[in-house]
């Protein structure tokens, strides 16, 4: 009877301490939530692309999914977080350095042309860095059909406001000319789309200041095909358009570029 009810004793020892109470199962619960909390709200961003200004590095219609940890504005209260410097050639998530018309400041998507101390113009749509003609695979030449000097041949045709340039930027951007090139100021960038005859950037509106970058965006997590909206497009406009992309999920969703990195 002795080694019967030891053999018991044994056999029922690992269930009860494999069993689970709720306060336990509340707190794991929990604590998987504030951290998947604080994951999304700290270190990753997601966001939807209106335009084809980033064409065909990304799409109208993409989704994608963006760190901030690495080139976002650095805190003191996160000290373990590695910061770095921001690269030619990087694509970065930033808020335009000015109010638009409805108040707020937008969101965009481009890349990094000038960093500081960079000088830079446009001859034919070709960027020239410190006076070296650059080879960049992802931006389209301009054509004879779309050419247009303002941009393309930026800054030897000054940025005007009938061009669509900014007040501020069409009167201050002379205080950046050397020798007939912008050049780029401490702690600030000059941007531009991909798709550079349909890129509202920094030959329209000036730098980005380091501040003002909150990320890089990874890779598409999801993308749609939708109508494009202009980069200034109103919150009510890009609701709509999303609200009819989820309507029609299934039919209109690009399987293929699920998961696809961007560089």
């Amino acid at each position: 009877m002795r080694k019967e009810s030891q053999a018991k004793r044994r056999s029922a020892t690992p269930a009860s301490s494999q069993k689970e109470s709720p306060l336990l199962s509340f707190s794991s619960t929990c604590s998987t939530i504030v951290i998947a909390l604080f994951v999304f709200a700290f270190i990753f961003e997601n966001f939807a692309i209106p335009s084809s200004s980033m064409a065909s590095t990304i799409l109208v219609g993409d989704h994608v999914i963006a760190e901030r940890a690495n080139l976002g504005p650095a805190t003191t209260w996160a000290p373990f977080v590695h910061y770095r410097q921001v690269h030619r050639d990087d694509i970065i998530v930033f808020r335009i350095p000015f109010l638009e018309a409805d108040g707020e400041h937008w969101t965009l998507v481009k890349r990094v042309i000038g960093i500081p101390g960079d000088c830079l113009h446009l001859q034919n749509g070709v960027v020239y860095r410190n006076g070296v003609a650059q080879n960049e695979p992802f931006a389209a030449r301009p054509t004879a059909a779309d050419y247009n000097a303002n941009v393309d041949d930026f800054p030897a045709i000054a940025p005007s406001i009938d061009a669509g340039a900014t007040p501020d930027w069409a009167t201050d951007f002379s205080r950046y000319l050397r020798h007939g090139d912008v050049c780029v100021p401490p702690d600030s960038y000059f941007v531009m789309g991909d798709n550079r005859q349909n890129s509202y950037d920094s030959r329209y509106w000036g730098f980005v200041p380091r501040q003002n970058i909150l990320g890089r965006p990874l890779f598409v997590y999801w993308s749609i095909r939708i109508p494009e909206l202009p980069d200034n497009a109103p919150e009510s406009q890009r609701a709509a358009v999303s609200l009819d992309g989820m309507l029609h999920f299934f039919t209109r969703t690009r399987w293929s570029r699920t998961f696809h990195p961007i560089r």
